[in-house]
């Protein structure tokens, strides 16, 4: 376990291997510390996600609100990846949680991380909320199962890799409470409009958590 200014990393064990996570606890006298959200990035793993690093910004966020947050790194980097080998890790950090004490969590997903938690949601009855940014639809087709439980896809209609037709389908599938978020000009990465989905999902998180907050830092 390794100490840095803003997060301890640390690495899950479990029977398949270790999981590396980067945890952000958040204040111990908030009312809210039994919340928490995980996060995980696409394919291509690692721990920043999307939207030139928006992770770490959105977890001390979440801290301020008295969320914690997980970020969690695949241990299968590889595409097409693994929805079942990924979703083993992000279990892996709901019983992480569980063990700080945390009751109530939601799952935040790019890309192939976005099947991937719609997936992990529909397993573990410990979420309460989900949201996906420029997801994939292979591997999600089970987001029917999500209900009642609020979900929110955010796409950018300039994306290319995954279309805005991958949210939009998912989103038909899916029962309520639902919301879509399409942002004009937004890659698949979402940086053209970075500040917008960090202001977006804090707020997600912040109503479905039962948490407050007070806006990004700047």
């Amino acid at each position: 376990m390794t100490e840095t200014p803003d997060a301890t990393e640390l690495s899950l064990p479990s029977e398949r291997g270790p999981t590396l996570c980067a945890y952000h606890a958040a204040p111990d006298a908030d009312a809210s510390a039994d919340t928490a959200v995980i996060m995980v990035g696409g394919g291509d793993g690692g721990l920043d996600g999307p939207a030139e690093a928006l992770y770490p910004d959105l977890s001390a966020d979440l801290a301020r609100a008295g969320i914690a947050a997980l970020r969690v790194d695949f241990r299968i980097h590889q595409f097409p990846g693994d929805v079942e080998e990924a979703v083993h890790d992000v279990l892996a950090g709901l019983s992480f949680l569980a063990g700080e004490g945390i009751e109530r969590a939601g799952l935040l997903g790019h890309s192939f991380g976005g099947a991937v938690m719609i997936e992990a949601a529909v397993r573990a009855p410990a979420v309460a909320s989900v949201a996906t940014l420029a997801t994939q639809t292979a591997g999600a087709q089970r987001v029917g199962e999500l209900a009642p439980r609020p979900l929110l896809l955010i796409h950018g209609l300039r994306d290319i890799r995954l279309t805005p037709d991958c949210s939009r389908m998912l989103h038909e599938m899916a029962g309520e409470p639902k919301r879509l978020e399409l942002l004009e000009e937004a890659t698949h990465s979402l940086r053209q409009r970075r500040e917008d989905v960090r202001r977006i999902v804090l707020d997600w998180f912040v109503d479905t958590l039962g948490a407050s907050a007070p806006g990004p830092s700047r």
